[in-house]
């Protein structure tokens, strides 16, 4: 009897390996392959047959994508859809040929930081304030921490005596199905991610100053004083825009904090293991890639007006 004789559907599948991978993930990075699945995936292929794959062109797809996101979604997006694939062709013993679909080559954007008169009156700015979140803008600043990071931190996480942050959750609203999202504090991307960060100097004062006369339990969220409210990470990001236009600097997405601290750490020559386990990557490479390539590529460009 041909195989062809019995519909066995793409979307069942891709259904089942969901199912399969939910254990061995994240709650978060589960909901992230679920979002992408749905999105992408499953709406462009709908009805299909798991056999309708073995002659497919998978280039049409990739052009496809190609148009409407960038080249790094794109890859995510052809990387789940290849383990999809390895899971339905070992569960029915089809040959994809997996191996012959390649992904479009991704370019690194080169990275967006504050120059350094807009990163001073930032800094000023927000140090000098008695306002919570605009000390938390100048934490990041000076520590590399993640939105979601710094959205998370509670006053247990920071020890003014030892002088050092423990960053340890993460706090994000995740896709949950069918336009449902939810807040979720999880632990940080990486085991690497969570980490001791060193309190500078400069800091350290004006944390003590919010925290004079208080008595924190240790859960109360950092940026809110409360152990049930805290505050999510799109709407931080709208209070870190209305700080910029206060200091009359330009527009930008909260992660250029991170990118400016990790940047200024490689030019006052910090070594890329060190500045790796600050940031929190899941190892030195991605440092290297990111952010020392980077200004190897910023110092070319001054010595060229020589």
């Amino acid at each position: 009897m041909s195989i062809f004789k019995k519909a066995i559907f793409f979307k069942t599948e891709t259904n089942d390996w969901l199912l399969y991978k939910k254990n061995s993930l994240k709650s978060s990075t589960y909901y992230r392959y679920k979002y992408i699945v749905e999105r992408y995936i499953l709406t462009y292929f709908k009805n299909k047959s798991i056999y309708y794959f073995l002659n497919y062109d998978f280039n049409i797809y990739i052009e496809y994508l190609s148009t409407i996101l960038c080249s790094k979604t794109v890859k995510d997006i052809l990387t789940i859809l290849k383990s999809i694939l390895k899971y339905i062709g070992r569960k029915h013993n089809i040959d994809y040929k997996i191996d012959l679909i390649s992904s479009p080559k991704h370019e690194q954007d080169e990275i967006q930081i504050l120059k350094e008169d807009e990163r001073s009156k930032l800094e000023k700015y927000c140090l000098e304030s008695s306002n919570v979140k605009d000390v938390g803008i100048a934490i990041c600043l000076n520590t590399g921490l993640r939105l979601g990071e710094i959205c998370a931190l509670t006053w247990g996480n920071i020890n003014l005596e030892e002088k050092v942050i423990i960053i340890n959750k993460t706090l994000q609203r995740i896709y949950k199905g069918k336009k449902n999202t939810a807040i979720q504090i999880d632990m940080p991307k990486t085991q690497k991610s969570v980490r001791k960060i060193p309190i500078a100097k400069k800091i350290l004062g004006p944390l003590k100053a919010l925290k004079k006369g208080k008595r924190y339990s240790g859960d109360e969220f950092f940026l809110t004083g409360s152990k049930e409210k805290y505050l999510e990470p799109r709407n931080y990001q709208r209070v870190f825009k209305r700080c910029l236009k206060k200091c009359n600097i330009d527009d930008y997405n909260f992660h250029i904090l991170r990118h400016t601290f990790a940047t200024n750490c490689v030019r006052i020559g910090m070594d890329v293991k060190s500045l790796s386990e600050l940031l929190g990557h899941s190892n030195v490479n991605i440092t290297l890639n990111k952010y020392v390539h980077s200004s190897y590529n910023a110092q070319k460009r001054f010595l060229e007006k020589l």
